[in-house]
């Protein structure tokens, strides 16, 4: 399963491991348990560390395989074959029980040994899910550090009979003692939030004692990031603090139109932007969700979700945006339930049924094109009375046979039998009649929404919701900037926005020196 350069590159990572690895295997007669009987295999033959022993059948699911090592409480377990995007996962536990130390902030660390009680986690994930990694990783590690946390992760679409018995509709859905804990994309610092309830308490008393900023970018996509390198670069204190750093770019599968990288994906550009700011004196507060922003003479003050404040000379907002909503009754209510919206996530989890996507611009065409090739049939639902995506697009998707495109329709209620999805009713805008659509899943893809709304009242914001900005990147507030999706800025772009956020960090500097300038912007400007 692996090739000769694969194997050289992990051959080279397992040279890292200090203590043995033991691999065991649940298999049984089917194609999937050879496979992973071969890949194990290859794995063994890989380091002298690592042993594999096979069994057939068990009390645990098959095929799967534990990782651990003798001396050590590990309960760490990948029910499938953990290929594709969770590869890595497959390494990063090989390494970790191997003893080889993470990244992990020491502190995150420290914490995730002090957790008290009996945890026994189970994520589901797609072997196409983006999002999965960083899930399966986090939960791999803590099951790595402390004895009292079980992990398992099980590929969905070999399982189907145990996803279809439990209702999971999206990925990765991650249960704690057999309920659900959370869906979507998780980060270690997240899920340890979650299970340490004296955690934000805790944190936000940290972030009251800290010292002003002279430039506090709020936000830490792809504008984000570039406004903190650009501070940072300048010698002035520069802060970011960012519900989850990385944004949006986190949700997207492939970039093929990042100048000067031909092809790459969205949570690997994410986590190079991460790297990239922290090579600087930047200060990351990660998982913090601004709720207000309060002018004053002297300081700008940012006033997060769990109660602390940030205070800074100037301030950069660059809070991006997130899927737009249909807003129609049953959305809400089926969200995960079969109403989704990262077709390259969940949809594996629909293969052989119907399914709708609503959109008919870039991204909807793509992912009725992407589904094809999984599900029994697409119908497309466009508002407008064509399409609105790219030509070769359009011409790709007319030539699949289970695709139907509908037109001048308006989506106006999912319905479901209160447990999952099972249709929708749209209205023809021409003959104003109503249809209904029976089908499994809605996939929607109506373009995105700015996360403005804590900032109505303090700055203008366009009738769509968009911060106002000059040529600058000024708002309407003196000493605050805005870059990125936010704002009104045109063409939502991952390059747009790194330049934007650059721009409005040079702009915070340029108002930083032409008012009360502190000491180290005076430096700053004499070097």
């Amino acid at each position: 399963m692996l090739d000769a350069n694969l194997q050289t590159q992990l051959k080279a990572y397992l040279e890292k491991v200090t203590r043995p690895i033991h691999i065991v295997a649940n298999l049984d007669g089917s194609p999937k348990s050879s496979e992973m009987q071969e890949l194990l295999q290859q794995l063994a033959q890989l380091s002298d560390k690592i042993a594999l022993k096979e069994r057939q059948g068990g009390n645990e699911r098959t095929p799967s395989f534990a990782l651990t090592t003798p001396g050590q409480d590990i309960h760490l377990r990948f029910a499938g074959i953990p290929m594709g995007h969770e590869f890595t996962s497959l390494v990063l536990a090989l390494l970790q029980v191997g003893g080889h130390p993470s990244k992990t902030a020491q502190d995150v660390i420290e914490q995730i040994k002090g957790l008290d009680g009996d945890y026994s986690f189970e994520t589901y994930f797609s072997l196409s899910c983006q999002n999965c990694p960083d899930v399966v990783q986090a939960l791999n590690l803590m099951s790595v550090l402390n004895p009292n946390i079980r992990h398992v992760a099980i590929d969905g679409a070999l399982f189907q009979p145990e996803v279809d018995a439990r209702q999971v509709m999206s990925v990765p859905t991650v249960y704690l003692n057999g309920e659900v804990f959370g869906a979507g994309r998780m980060g270690v610092e997240e899920i340890v939030a979650k299970l340490d309830t004296n955690s934000a308490a805790r944190e936000a008393e940290k972030l009251k004692a800290k010292a002003p900023y002279d430039v506090l970018v709020v936000g830490g996509g792809p504008a984000g990031a570039a406004a903190a390198i650009y501070a940072a670069r300048k010698g002035i204190r520069t802060g970011v603090a960012a519900e989850r750093f990385g944004g949006q770019v986190l949700d997207t599968m492939a970039i093929e139109n990042f100048i000067s990288v031909q092809e790459t994906e969205g949570p690997k550009l994410a986590a190079a932007l991460e790297q990239h700011v922290r090579s600087y004196d930047v200060d990351i507060m990660n998982l913090q969700r601004a709720e207000k922003l309060i002018p004053s003479q002297q300081y700008i003050e940012v006033q997060l979700a769990n109660g602390a404040s940030l205070k800074a000379r100037t301030v950069i907002l660059s809070t991006g945006a997130r899927w737009r909503q249909m807003n129609v009754p049953g959305e809400n209510e089926y969200r995960n339930k079969g109403v989704a919206y990262c077709p390259h996530c969940d949809g594996p989890l629909f293969k052989g049924k119907r399914v709708a996507v609503i959109g008919g611009g870039n991204s909807g065409v793509e992912a009725a094109i992407d589904l094809a090739g999984i599900v029994s049939h697409v119908t497309l639902i466009e508002f407008d009375s064509q399409l609105r995506a790219d030509a070769v697009l359009q011409r790709k998707l007319h030539s699949l046979p289970n695709v139907r495109v509908i037109t001048s329709a308006q989506t106006t209620e999912v319905l479901g039998d209160g447990q999952k999805v099972t249709g929708l009713i749209y209205k023809d805008r021409v003959g104003h009649d109503d249809h209904r659509l029976e089908l499994e899943g809605i996939f929607v893809q109506i373009g995105l929404l700015p996360n403005t709304e804590w900032l109505k009242g303090t700055v203008a914001l366009s009738p769509r919701g968009e911060i106002e900005v000059d040529a600058h990147g000024r708002t309407s507030m003196p000493g605050v900037f805005a870059a990125g999706d936010a704002t009104t800025v045109p063409y939502k772009q991952i390059v747009i926005a790194m330049g934007e956020g650059s721009k409005a960090a040079l702009s915070a500097f340029d108002h930083l020196i032409r008012s009360s300038a502190p000491a180290e912007v005076a430096d700053a400007v004499a070097a």
